[in-house]
């Protein structure tokens, strides 16, 4: 990223101004979605509502990386507890977005003039993936605020060499960091894009942000287990990043260097790759960890936008039959993302579905114990149900989805069950191999019969009963 000039021109708000605006609305669009909530969600719920004391236990021993973000969904809903809780969750979400989307455009604006950081900011509010997590209670659109915004401060710190900004660009980072660690990663793309005389400053900020991170770090890596269900790498996922990576190197040839496509394309590739490289070690990698990294797409894209635009004849003809085709084509998925059946399950659904099948029946079973998420947000579906694996909720816990009795516990109290609603995976999911999934699927195969499935997002609602009970 070579040095650039600073801009003079006035009136940047009138680039900033109308992508922040379309990313407000098309966040305020639909934010309910039908009123359903997904189970990442149904976690951030549960733990913005426990007591400070018992969050910072819980935190101790699970989803410390999420530990900033719920702290502060928690002030949120002890200011605004009365409201919408769908609104609420998500709201903090669709905000961060809209900033992001203007400060995108200043950073374009900055780096390639006003109409090409116009463009990118309407790029990156229309992206679907920006979209999806703009309307969702969980930190990742945060993060990518705070990414977008340490990027600008970045820009102009080597433009002025001043040190507060340099002091600046650090604290948005680390708190970029903190609110999500994998944030850590748009540093090394910040620290590829920098110029040579500005790479030792860089090293210096970087390495203060990893040392205020490593306490962070030493944490969560003691609860690796909790991403112990990301497998590898599928063909869908490395055709969708190999898609976005061609198109981001196709734009900045078109651009034929200059200071945005030096500091857009690593934030692009970089970090995914990075994860997609970890991954025969560890896997980690998931595309909303790294949702920042649209940035690098939006800028890229805007950047070739403008330079088509600017063009004569037929090529701009052209460009424009193709941003407006664009359009239309992901417009059908800008709808399908407001709905419940977008998400990987509907935990409201999910409770629905459990009131109506436990009211004849005497206990209620998670297959496996983490999908008890699905009871957190409305405990009440499960009113005069008995938990018969449960030992400690999770609050008591200290966990996400609390602790379980041993297995013989268990299969005595299935035994001494007449009706049992059992919630489970759809069919073809992984079965857990524990002790205690063992005997519940043992347990129900030997001594009981199905009575009937109900069927949601996500999920399956079954009331199982002794023979002869149905």
């Amino acid at each position: 990223m070579p040095d650039v000039p600073v801009d003079p021109r006035p009136r940047a708000y009138a680039t900033a101004l109308p992508p922040a605006v379309l990313s407000l609305a098309l966040g305020l669009w639909g934010v309910r979605r039908g009123g359903g909530m997904w189970r990442d969600e149904a976690v951030s719920y549960d733990m913005a509502h426990r007591s400070l004391p018992d969050l910072w236990a819980t935190l101790g021993q699970a989803d410390a990386v999420h530990g900033l973000y719920y702290l502060v969904l928690h002030g949120l809903f002890g200011v605004f507890g009365g409201a919408d809780p769908l609104l609420v969750l998500r709201l903090p979400s669709v905000l961060a977005t809209a900033v992001a989307s203007g400060t995108l455009a200043l950073l374009g604006r900055r780096l390639a003039g006003a109409r090409a950081g116009l463009l990118a900011g309407i790029v990156f509010a229309l992206l679907p993936p920006v979209q999806r997590y703009a309307q969702e209670g969980r930190s990742y659109a945060v993060v990518c605020m705070l990414v977008v915004w340490a990027s600008y401060l970045l820009v102009r710190a080597v433009e002025t060499r001043s040190r507060r900004l340099w002091a600046g660009y650090g604290a948005v980072t680390l708190a970029a960091c903190l609110t999500h660690e994998f944030a850590v990663l748009a540093v090394v793309a910040h620290l590829v894009a920098l110029p040579r005389t500005a790479r030792r400053t860089g090293v210096r900020v970087a390495a203060v942000v990893g040392a205020c991170l490593a306490p962070l770090v030493v944490v969560s890596m003691r609860q690796s287990d909790q991403v112990a269900w990301i497998g590898g790498v599928g063909a869908g996922a490395l055709l969708g990043f190999g898609g976005v990576a061609l198109l981001g190197i196709a734009c900045a040839a078109l651009l034929r260097g200059g200071p945005l496509p030096a500091l857009a394309l690593p934030l692009l590739v970089l970090p995914a790759l990075l994860l997609l490289l970890a991954t025969p070690l560890k896997p980690l990698y998931v595309d909303r960890y790294v949702l920042y990294g649209h940035a690098g797409t939006a800028l890229l894209v805007g950047a070739a936008l403008d330079r088509l635009v600017g063009a004569r004849g037929r090529v701009r003809g052209a460009a424009l039959l193709a941003a407006g085709a664009a359009v239309l084509v992901l417009l059908p998925l800008a709808v399908h993302l407001r709905t419940p059946q977008s998400r990987t399950d509907d935990v409201t659904a999910v409770a629905r579905a459990l009131r109506a099948a436990g009211a004849e029946a005497d206990g209620v079973l998670y297959l496996p114990a983490r999908r008890r998420v699905w009871s957190l947000v409305d405990p009440g579906s499960m009113r005069g149900l008995r938990d018969l694996a449960l030992e400690r909720d999770p609050a008591a816990s200290h966990t996400l989805y609390g602790t379980e009795a041993p297995a013989a516990e268990i299969r005595a109290r299935m035994l001494a069950t007449a009706r049992i609603v059992v919630l489970r995976d759809p069919v073809g999911q992984p079965l857990d191999r524990t002790a205690q999934e063992r005997v519940k699927r043992r347990v129900l195969a030997d001594h009981f019969v199905e009575c009937g499935t109900r069927r949601v997002q996500g999920a399956r609602i079954s009331v199982y009963a002794r023979p002869g009970r149905c």
